[in-house]
């Protein structure tokens, strides 16, 4: 299946495809070099990163929105999300070289994205970006570590689209222990043990001893 065809269903353009390709093609050129993706999935990079993170797509709120990535990587799910629909991305990774790969994709792309080389753990003492609507993540930590590095953008007002697979009830489980959640569980059309979970309300109740 071409990738038009197969990001049909989310009103992905034509143009916002050759974007994308454009991204795939950087992507497995310094995939060689530095492991951005599991070398296993290059060979299925449109369906198992691209179209995983273009699924979140129909979950956003109307409009084009500024979002948060989380411990972005290769950019997925921000800057494909930035690619194929049109949002302002702003891509937290505090590894060099992955910072790197992701500002050369946003020059190829010409995608509406910053890069943020900061460690999660200082966010919260970093001044805030307004207006983020949407915070994402994919296979970055546990659910309650997940919630702490969110926290300043959740408590500004945005929900969370978190990647989780098959222990999402495990981790909710031990969230509930600090934070008082309003979530939803979308199943992944990806992965048939995975979910998206959709964090409408999070206010914490207390701070684990870490």
């Amino acid at each position: 299946m071409q990738p038009f065809d197969l990001l049909r269903p989310y009103d992905v353009s034509r143009e916002s495809c050759q974007r994308l390709q454009a991204y795939v093609d950087l992507l497995l050129t310094w995939q060689k070099r530095i492991n951005l993706i599991g070398p296993s999935t290059a060979e299925q990079v449109w369906t198992r990163h691209i179209l995983d993170a273009v699924q979140l797509l129909p979950l956003f709120p109307p409009g084009r929105l500024a979002l948060a990535d989380l411990g972005s990587g290769a950019g997925i799910p921000g800057l494909v999300l930035a690619i194929a629909g049109g949002h302002e991305a702003n891509l937290y990774e505090s590894n060099g070289k992955k910072a790197a790969f992701l500002g050369q994709a946003i020059r190829i792309t010409g995608a509406n994205a910053r890069v943020h080389q900061v460690r999660l753990e200082d966010l919260p003492g970093l001044p805030g970006l307004p207006g983020i609507a949407v915070v994402t993540a994919r296979a970055l930590a546990p659910l309650p570590l997940l919630l702490d590095y969110a926290e300043p953008f959740l408590d500004a007002g945005a929900i969370g689209l978190f990647h989780k697979g098959q222990d999402v009830d495990n981790e909710l489980t031990e969230a509930t222990k600090y934070w008082k959640l309003q979530v939803k569980k979308h199943p992944s059309i990806t992965d048939s043990r995975g979910v998206i979970l959709e964090v409408r309300e999070a206010s914490r109740v207390q701070r684990p001893d870490r």
